[in-house]
Order: structure tokens, then C-alpha cells, then sequence
């Protein structure tokens, strides 16, 4: 004979539960969990997302503010003493050497030997240091430099004889200006 299950208790929870299969209740315990989870990682980002809008909208804000004030730009403090120097680098960088040497060298001839080249940017003052044989092949050389278009004004300021030298070259210097550009 098969048996039977005979069972007159009222139905409820307690009951159910009992008469449940335990891989059930695992399974169901297991479900409460994972929804449990769920629900509070939802609600953190939820509630990340509220923060980072309102950071957002903070930031719009203080953008708008700065926008609308006039911007102010620092100056740099420059002592006189660190202001010259800029200028006299300046001068320096801005110097026309090409145009400076391109005359020089048109107007010296084969008799006369540049020994030098010394400018001064600030005064537009170009020294220069030569040897010629004679007396008037220095004074031609300084004829010609004076026709070049880049010099407003040549000057010979000094010159003498060079004793050490066994042929006595005339070694002298010539001052010329030129015109700024």
C-alpha cells in the first residue's frame, strides 16, 4: 500500500517553508541578495550622477563669472638696469649684418687689408681697422665707402704707420654711420 500523507494543518508561511525543497530556498535566499545589491548599486550611482551634475552646473557657473570680469594681464616688472639689457640684445639681434658686410666688401678694393669690424648697434656706428700701402689708396678707400647708400656719414679717425711691419703699412680707422631700416 502506498502511504499517505495526511496533513490538516491550516496553510501558512511556516508551513510552506517547511515543506519547501532547501536548493529552493538557497536559490531564493541567493535572488533576495543579488536584488538587494543591485538596488543599492543603482541607488550609488544614481546618487554619483546628482553629484557630478551638480558639479557640472557649479562649473558653468564660475565659468560664466569669469567670463563676464574683464581679464587682467600681469606686466612684467622690469628693473631699468634688466631693461637696457633686452634693448641692447635686441639691438644686437637686429643687427644688418648682411647689408653691413655686402657694403664693406663692395667698396674695398684689392690694395687695402680689413682687419676689422666693430659695430655698435646703438649708436648705428660701424668701426672698422684696414692697412693700405699709401696714403692715397686710404684715402680713396674712405671715398668709396662714403658713396655706398647704406652709410649716411664716414669719418677717418685715426691712422699711422706701422713700424713693426717690414713693407710700413699705413693701418688706419674709419668710423661709419649707417641708416637704419
Amino acid at each position: 500500500m502506498k502511504a499517505v500523507k495526511i496533513d490538516f494543518a491550516a496553510a501558512s508561511v511556516r508551513r510552506t517553508l517547511f515543506h519547501t525543497h532547501p536548493a529552493v530556498l538557497l536559490l531564493a535566499g541567493a535572488a533576495v541578495l543579488l536584488c538587494a545589491t543591485a538596488a543599492f548599486t543603482g541607488w550609488r550611482l544614481v546618487q554619483q550622477q546628482r553629484d557630478r551634475a551638480a558639479e557640472l552646473q557649479h562649473l558653468h557657473q564660475r565659468a560664466e563669472a569669469l567670463s563676464r570680469r574683464p581679464r587682467e594681464i600681469a606686466q612684467p616688472v622690469l628693473t631699468p638696469a634688466q631693461a637696457q639689457f633686452v634693448n641692447g640684445a635686441i639691438q644686437q639681434l637686429n643687427l644688418p649684418w648682411r647689408e653691413l658686410q655686402d657694403a664693406v666688401l663692395a667698396a674695398t678694393p684689392h690694395q687695402i687689408a680689413l682687419l676689422a669690424l666693430e659695430p655698435d648697434p646703438r649708436k648705428q656706428v660701424l668701426r672698422l681697422m684696414a692697412e693700405a700701402r699709401t696714403s692715397d689708396d686710404m684715402v680713396a678707400y674712405v671715398a668709396q665707402l662714403k658713396q655706398q647708400e647704406l652709410f649716411s656719414s664716414v669719418t677717418l679717425t685715426r691712422h699711422e704707420m706701422n713700424e713693426q711691419d717690414a713693407n710700413r703699412p699705413l693701418r688706419f680707422q674709419v668710423e661709419a654711420i649707417w641708416l637704419a631700416r
